[in-house]
């Protein structure tokens, strides 16, 4: 009985020290919701798939299963999205660039969508998670690289019904399958429906608040029992979700200051790199 209960004290004892471990280690998720951030309000693409990649080789070192950790990351990083998005449609609420009566038709297609692409994920194995979102980031960087920006339209161009709608599950399904908010599918869609530029990035932003939840929920009950240890609701690790949503609104704004004094060409090239090059090492990482 008396080495039974030593046992038991031992046991106890080295969770504890692995707990503090861990704790220990938190602060790596607000550092890399500061770079998600800057990234976001320095390029307005990209933050996302930042998030991933990295969450991908940082949560095993935080006691996730490493088997777990493509769903954990991606689930994570579309709980963190619900805050970031929020703040940035505020700020662009603020300046009158949200067309709320469009964000109103795409709402309930985003939030299927990124209800069923959460689905579709958990459903899916590791490695191939790994190739959707590796093939997302190549896809990114060649829009960088290729992308061009479409001359401003004119009007007051608000586009509504029910093809909003159904566009909406496509963009939620696939953001929450790759972990991101859906800017660089939602911008050019409203962009090629009339929409000024910077109405279309701020239109977005509020959509990508639904992305967010619907993927977010997703993934927190369509996950296994047991997925995750401790801090976690199914596959969303909170202390990931919150760390990284905290930091990217606070940085977000030092990211938009700096796409004002950079040159905007040479950056995206730069990015676009990194880009393709964390599209590499998800295809060929652990």
């Amino acid at each position: 009985m008396i080495r039974e209960q030593d046992s038991g004290r031992d046991a106890r004892r080295a969770a504890g020290r692995k707990g503090i471990a861990t704790m220990e280690g938190f602060w790596i998720f607000p550092l890399l919701g500061a770079i998600a951030g800057v990234l976001a309000g320095l390029l307005g693409i990209g933050g996302g798939l930042v998030l991933v990649a990295a969450l991908v080789w940082i949560l095993p070192l935080q006691g996730v299963p490493k088997e777990a950790a493509m769903h954990a990351a991606l689930a994570s990083s579309m709980a963190s999205i619900v805050l970031t998005a929020a703040s940035s449609a505020y700020a662009h609420h603020r300046r009158g660039s949200v067309l709320w009566p469009t964000v109103a038709w795409m709402v309930p297609g985003l939030l299927l969508g990124g209800w069923l692409g959460s689905l579709l994920a958990v459903h899916l194995g590791d490695n191939v998670l790994r190739l959707f979102v590796a093939g997302y980031c190549y896809l990114a960087a060649a829009q960088l690289v290729w992308g061009k920006v479409k001359a401003q339209a004119g009007g007051d161009v608000r586009p509504s019904g029910l093809p909003m709608s159904a566009a909406g599950v496509g963009i939620g399904a696939v953001s929450a399958v790759v972990g991101i908010g859906g800017g660089s599918m939602t911008v050019p869609l409203l962009v090629w429906r009339g929409v000024a530029p910077v109405r279309a990035v701020g239109t977005s932003s509020a959509c990508g608040i639904a992305i967010g939840i619907g993927s977010a929920l997703g993934y927190a009950l369509h996950a296994p029992s047991g997925a995750l240890p401790a801090n976690a609701i199914g596959y969303v690790y909170l202390p990931a979700a919150i760390g990284v949503a905290v930091a990217s609104v606070l940085a977000a704004p030092f990211g938009t200051k700096l796409a004002h004094a950079i040159s905007g060409t040479a950056l995206k090239r730069v990015f676009a790199i990194f880009l393709a090059v964390m599209g590499t090492s998800l295809l060929f990482g652990g």
